[in-house]
């Protein structure tokens, strides 16, 4: 294992034989994570079920209990880096990744390490558009599987970390990398890659978790005698973007998968891609099995200010207008909060969640009614919101007890510069850029919206615009943090701060919470390291 750069810890460290000391390692069959509600002590994939709500039925912790937390123990990571990650807990071990795209695996009674594997990455590995994150693995049956930053997708061994598969994505010399969690269903392990302003065509994968076999390729830029193909001018579609770099959702009822794209390459130079440019900026609903798309729905046609649809997508069922829906919510880096139909792609409700400057409105089919005079140009143009966006990849929460929609959101803008844009491979393709507003005019809040309206019930202001993925509790609570290093407890109801904490290092992690022995802990990354607190 040595030669795999993978560590098993031994636990005679601690008085004890290695089989005497070592956890459970359950096995994770796509029936755990179906039912994953029923197993709140356990956190089995990314955003804690397949409709992405991120939210725990555990109320040990609550709002008369949460004033008690502590800290239960705290991991520092190897290499100093941004961490981002999402853990999972399986049975008495949490699995995380530490930057770039190393995994760990951790007693989650102590935190201490039980292996970790790292892979080699090149020195002239290509990361652009993007810190070197990871924000997750994906569990399914006695594997872990890991997407890294030069373009690989990894089979690791639950219980020690030695590799079962090892394939390319793509060449991460044409820009192509990975820095999502995968989402493992039935059979498939499902995979998007990063890269757009290095002008990638993106797509989403299904690969075989047994072999590593690719089993199908859905690209997000359609090539000529495609769907879709007329929205793009000239050759601009081999360049034309449409990352897929956060991971989707799954109904199981209707077999569908929901994925988001990202924006159009170049990102803010629009001469060689006139049109819509499918189907970039979009939610598709894959077939899992095949790969073929059902309906798309695109939140921003033509963009010219890098508004990803790489936000997460929470599926739920509610009545809209009296009649019992399937639905499937988003608040878009553009500054919409949209619901959609899940089983049509119809557009249900669109409304501005924050300040945005650059649509009079949606229409009745959800397409923005542009306002004059919006896109960068060589002197600049001041737009709301910023190129970071009303919301960026950090996960929003939605609770079934309280129906809301709880988001991180950043008022903010952005001057949008045009430039030329050059396509080379494995290097920057974006057109131009931008120059932050700061100052007075940009500060962050977390809002609990109405999921089915989008009404905003409450708002927690933050002091900078900086955004924090949330997780909401059956405990009444709202866990979220700050680029300053506060992590906090809010009511679900309300907004009110119930308790906070300073962790010395911006919380740019994703909450979790699990169960050990009948004691709830709540799970964050901040600064250069893991923190895990209970009562």
């Amino acid at each position: 294992m040595t030669n795999l750069r993978s560590r098993l810890v031994h636990c005679v460290l601690w008085g004890a034989g290695l089989g005497a000391c070592l956890p459970a390692f359950g096995q994770v069959p796509y029936q755990r994570i179906l039912d994953a509600e029923s197993d709140p002590a356990n956190w089995l994939t990314y955003a804690g079920n397949y409709a992405s709500h991120r939210h725990s039925s555990l109320d040990q912790i609550n709002r008369q209990s949460v004033t008690r937390l502590k800290t239960a123990w705290v991991y520092q990571i190897r290499h100093a880096g941004i961490i981002e990650t999402s853990p999972l807990v399986n049975d008495g071990v949490m699995y995380l990744t530490e930057p770039p795209s190393t995994v760990t695996a951790l007693d989650v009674h102590t935190g201490r390490p039980l292996w970790t594997w790292s892979p080699e990455i090149p020195r002239d590995v290509v990361v652009i558009g993007s810190p070197p994150v990871n924000r997750g693995v994906a569990l399914l049956d006695d594997m872990v599987f890991v997407g890294t930053i030069h373009g690989h997708l990894v089979a690791l061994d639950s219980k020690t970390g030695i590799v079962r598969w090892d394939v390319i994505v793509e060449d991460n010399k044409k820009g192509y990398y990975l820095t999502l969690a995968p989402l493992a269903l039935e059979g498939r392990i499902i995979v998007g890659v990063s890269g757009a302003e290095a002008g990638i065509r993106g797509f989403v994968d299904a690969y075989d978790p047994k072999t590593g076999q690719k089993l199908w390729r859905t690209f997000t830029v359609p090539q000529p005698g495609e769907p879709g193909a007329e929205t793009w001018g000239k050759e601009s579609w081999r360049t034309g973007g449409g990352s897929t770099w956060l991971t989707g959702s799954y109904d199981p009822e209707l077999n569908l998968l929901y994925w988001m794209t990202g924006n159009p390459a170049p990102d803010w130079n629009d001469d060689d891609r006139p049109g819509d440019n499918l189907y970039t900026c979009s939610v598709l609903a894959l077939d899992p099995t095949t790969g073929k798309l059902q309906w798309h729905f695109q939140f921003t046609p033509h963009d010219t200010h890098d508004w990803d649809a790489n936000e997460n997508v929470i599926l739920f069922d509610a009545a809209i207008n009296g009649q019992p829906r399937k639905l499937l919510a988003q608040a878009n880096r553009n500054g919409f909060y949209y619901v959609l139909d899940r089983a049509t792609g119809e557009f249900l409700v669109g409304t501005p969640y924050v300040k945005q400057t650059w649509a009079e409105k949606l229409d009745p089919k959800g397409r923005p009614i542009l306002r004059p005079g919006m896109n960068p140009s060589a002197q600049g143009t001041t737009v709301f919101p910023s190129i970071q966006g009303a919301a960026n990849w950090h996960s929003p929460s939605y609770s079934p007890q309280t129906g809301f929609f709880y988001q991180a959101a950043r008022e903010m803008g952005s001057v949008y510069f045009k430039g030329e844009a050059v396509y080379k491979p494995g290097t920057g393709f974006t057109g131009g850029g931008g120059r932050a507003l700061n100052g007075d005019e940009a500060w962050g809040a977390i809002r609990a919206l109405e999921a089915t309206t989008g009404k905003l019930q409450w708002e927690f202001k933050l002091l900078t615009p900086g955004s924090t993925s949330l997780l909401s509790t059956a405990g009444g609570l709202v866990f979220g943090g700050t680029e300053e290093g506060n992590f906090f407890a809010l009511d679900a109801a309300n907004g009110k701060l119930l308790w906070e904490t300073q962790l010395g290092g911006a919380v740019r992690g994703i909450p979790i919470s699990f169960a050990v022995d009948g004691r709830q802990f709540i799970a964050i990354s901040a600064g250069f390291a893991v923190f895990v607190f209970a009562l």
